[in-house]
């Protein structure tokens, strides 16, 4: 971790962010086993003061760069994979309304003040059955329409990550009888909004990704989104995936090497770390995290570093998530492969590393829609 760290600044968030992980470890086997929130980590979360990483400093916040989310998520996934990737969204989508700047000012900045003084927390919901993955392109089959003044939403949107923690969530709709699409923020304590409780899925089960149901709720446009939008910055902001999953792979790591180092069979005059296929696999399993992390930590550095570059970065920031996550899956199951078949047991925690690491490739952008846009970029 520290080969990552550049400066007093880091090394003090890092800090921050390995405590939280520490008190996160009670709590994550049974979050996991009942699939519930983790109300006990967004309530820490709350109390270090975490949720106003990414506000500009303008607005009371810290002004966290990409490469700072990066160090942080990492961390805290360390501790809890779930509460990193809910809290990641939090972070990733206030740090992509922050450096686009395209909502109204005023509004802006309300939302910052709400999440600095009053703890309060965001995400988006897009994701819908009729559309799936919405960095594919699909309209919203939920409806906005503006009768008296007021917009008001009409629709159902899945995958609404840690939906019950949350005081403001942006809605993607289609506005009626247009073909404009739109972002229009909603409170998320108002008349007209219900989960629908469906989430129990193979990993990150205290994610808690519920289906939204929106009924004739008011909302504030904030943003609409047409051609000129779809060729401005690509989303940075999802990066905050990636470390998620390779702190899960840093905790099967260390729970691998501490075991190869500590088991001894009766058939061994040492413990297993001294076995050369043993070792063969821990080499193997460094040697994806290196590649992982590096390529993660690089385009990050590079996003932060050299601003006139960004329009450009779209097959980059997609390639980092993909390096990273496969390196993490891989290194999962090689961790997995050291400990042996007691790594399928729930007694160990290898069982749930090798569930929620999976998760990765199916949180956007996939796999295959990487390659798409890295050929595409290489044929022009």
């Amino acid at each position: 971790m520290d080969s990552f760290i550049k400066n007093e600044r880091q090394e003090k968030l890092v800090k921050r962010a390995k405590e939280l992980a520490e008190r996160f470890k009670e709590n994550t086997a049974r979050i996991d086993q009942d699939a519930q929130l983790p109300f006990a980590n967004i309530d820490m979360l709350k109390s270090a003061g975490f949720l106003g990483l990414a506000v500009p400093e303008e607005y009371g916040g810290e002004e966290i760069s990409l490469y700072e989310l990066v160090l942080v998520l990492e961390q805290l996934a360390q501790g809890d994979a779930a509460t990193a990737l809910g809290f990641g969204w939090h972070l990733g989508v206030l740090m992509d309304i922050r450096d686009r700047r395209t909502w109204d000012e005023e509004t802006f900045k309300s939302l910052c003040l709400q999440i600095v003084e009053q703890n309060a927390f965001l995400n988006r919901a897009q994701t819908e059955p009729e559309t799936g993955d919405p960095t594919r392109g699909g309209v919203p089959a939920t409806t906005a329409s503006n009768p008296n003044g007021k917009w008001i939403l009409n629709g159902k949107k899945t995958y609404t990550t840690f939906g019950d923690a949350l005081d403001h969530i942006i809605v993607k709709a289609t506005i009626e009888g247009t073909e404009d699409i739109a972002d229009f923020l909603v409170k998320a304590d108002q008349e007209g909004i219900a989960l629908e409780k469906k989430w129990d899925t193979l990993g990150m089960r205290g994610t808690r990704s519920d289906d939204l149901i929106l009924e004739n709720v008011e909302a504030t446009l904030v943003e609409t989104y047409d051609k000129e939008r779809k060729e401005g910055l690509p989303p940075a902001w999802l990066l905050h995936i990636p470390p998620v999953y390779v702190g899960i792979a840093l905790a099967a790591r260390k729970e691998a090497i501490e075991f190869a180092k500590s088991y001894q069979p009766n058939s061994l005059p040492h413990p297993i770390s001294e076995v050369p296929h043993i070792q063969s696999k821990i080499g193997e399993l460094e040697l994806e995290l290196i590649t992982g992390r590096h390529t993660l930590y690089s385009i990050a550095k590079k996003w932060d570093e050299d601003k006139e570059k960004r329009i450009a970065m779209a097959g980059e920031l997609f390639a980092a998530k993909h390096v990273a996550v496969n390196a993490a899956i891989k290194a999962v199951d090689l961790s997995m492969k050291i400990v042996g078949g007691r790594s399928l047991s729930k007694d160990f925690p290898f069982e749930r590393y090798y569930r929620d690491v999976r998760a990765g490739l199916h949180n956007p952008p996939v796999d295959d829609l990487t390659l798409h846009v890295l050929a595409g970029m290489a044929l022009k």
